[in-house]
């Protein structure tokens, strides 16, 4: 079993990988409309990219207010809670992060989650019903894991992802919709082409939303398992974050405000993962999670 370090590595490696897949895709995405549109289709390009930029960027500029409007969370002072302030700072200490603004979600299901575009405008939020059944320990894990969120910037990450997947599905769909008004005369113009390529490119327009998607998913599930990794780094208690886990695994309870334009963010998916394929799930099922940290307590390589 390999060491947090090694566990951190291997989620970078495989995060980058997927990114990578996406711009691959990204680059399939569009050989395949100018093959079928030829030059007539490069329009569409900078416009779908753009369009994908705006929205997702301006959401990522202003995630602290928009997620903290969505899921209902207010900030707290110091006052309101100084020993879950006092725990904040011993784990902000360990990772070298400045101290966060702090929120409570008036919510009796056990959950967390962390945003802001950057360390300095992060902001990490719990639930009433986590800070009620959750102890020192296990609410150090929570407190560790969601500042890894920060630390790893993983606001950034998905929202590269998320731009990357609406330009593909904004380009597909603008395609899709050129197919049915006026593509004959476009392919003409373009002269003749080879009917399996024009095939071949329309399974590709079809199909990369549903791949952009998939790859997205897949970038959250490692996000979600390299803040586990980086968590246990900054605490070197893997047994916290493990037994808080359990308790979430145990507790049946589901947050009120469960968009799944938030769901991503709680350590626990609000929606029901167990209804869909795993391949689409934005986190690992905690039971693997829980497995991989009690491995980690059994390796006396910790350092």
């Amino acid at each position: 079993m390999p060491n947090f370090r090694q566990l951190q590595l291997a989620n970078q490696r495989k995060t980058f990988g997927l990114l990578l897949g996406m711009a691959v895709l990204v680059f399939v995405v569009i050989y395949a409309a100018l093959n079928y549109f030829g030059k007539t289709g490069i329009g569409l390009v900078p416009f779908a990219v753009g369009m994908a930029l705006i929205s997702v960027w301006g959401s990522y500029y202003a995630s602290d207010t928009i997620v903290l409007t969505m899921t209902g969370a207010r900030e707290i002072q110091s006052s309101d809670n100084p020993k879950l302030f006092d725990l904040i700072q011993e784990v902000c200490i360990a990772s070298g992060l400045s101290m966060p603004k702090v929120a409570i979600v008036e919510d009796r299901a056990p959950n967390a989650f962390a945003t802001g575009r950057n360390p300095a405008k992060a902001v990490i939020a719990f639930t009433t019903g986590i800070l009620d059944v959750m102890d020192r320990d296990e609410l150090q894990g929570v407190i560790a894991h969601e500042l890894s969120h920060v630390k790893n910037r993983d606001t950034l990450v998905s929202a590269i992802a998320a731009t990357t997947a609406g330009a593909i599905a904004l380009l597909s769909d603008f395609i899709m919709r050129m197919m049915w008004f006026g593509g004959n005369r476009d392919r003409e113009d373009n002269g003749n082409q080879n009917p399996l390529a024009l095939v071949a490119s329309l399974i590709v327009l079809i199909l990369a939303p549903l791949a952009a998607l998939l790859l997205r998913s897949a970038i959250s599930r490692k996000r979600e398992a390299l803040a586990d990794a980086t968590a246990v780094a900054f605490t070197r208690n893997p047994a916290g974050l493990r037994r808080a886990l359990e308790v979430l695994q145990q507790d049946s309870t589901v947050v009120d405000q469960r968009s799944t334009a938030v769901a991503h963010i709680w350590i626990e998916s609000p929606l029901d993962q167990s209804s869909v394929s795993k391949l689409f799930a934005t986190h690992p099922p905690l039971s693997e999670r829980i497995a991989t940290l009690r491995a980690m307590e059994a390796n006396p390589n910790l350092n």
